[in-house]
């Protein structure tokens, strides 16, 4: 019997310059409501940033992605936040923003393993 739920995931961007309108993808969010699961993973290429942007403050850009770790764990870390219920979470960091790190639209699927499907995104879309 196979055990296939919904997940849905959304690619992570940084954007180094907004009004160019160029990307770099350096992580994944995934997040499956019946699997109780909103994962997270990133990494990020400096050299590779660097090439879109001298300017970028790469260690701002470390806080930044692990805040969004901190509010898919949940708990204290992640402030208010970290509150909300799994949906909320992943809704709010998959929103539109028009700010330095941006997340694709969202993208559904079907699956057993939501991480099993983390790590094959981030292959696919980061790596």
């Amino acid at each position: 019997m196979q055990n296939k739920v919904t997940y849905e995931y959304a690619v992570i961007r940084v954007v180094p310059k907004v009004e160019r309108e160029e990307f770099m993808n350096v992580g994944v969010i995934v997040f499956s409501k019946r699997k109780r699961y909103l994962g997270i993973k990133y990494q990020i290429n400096e050299a590779r940033l660097r090439a879109f942007s001298t300017e970028l403050d790469i260690d701002l850009i470390r806080k930044y992605l692990h805040a969004w770790e901190c509010v898919c764990k949940g708990g204290k870390a992640a402030g208010k936040m970290g509150k909300e219920e799994l949906p909320f979470r992943f809704r709010w960091l998959a929103a539109p923003k028009s700010t330095i790190i941006q997340s694709s639209g969202m993208h559904p699927g079907l699956c057993e393993n939501p991480e099993a499907v983390l790590e094959e995104l981030f292959e696919f879309y980061v790596s």
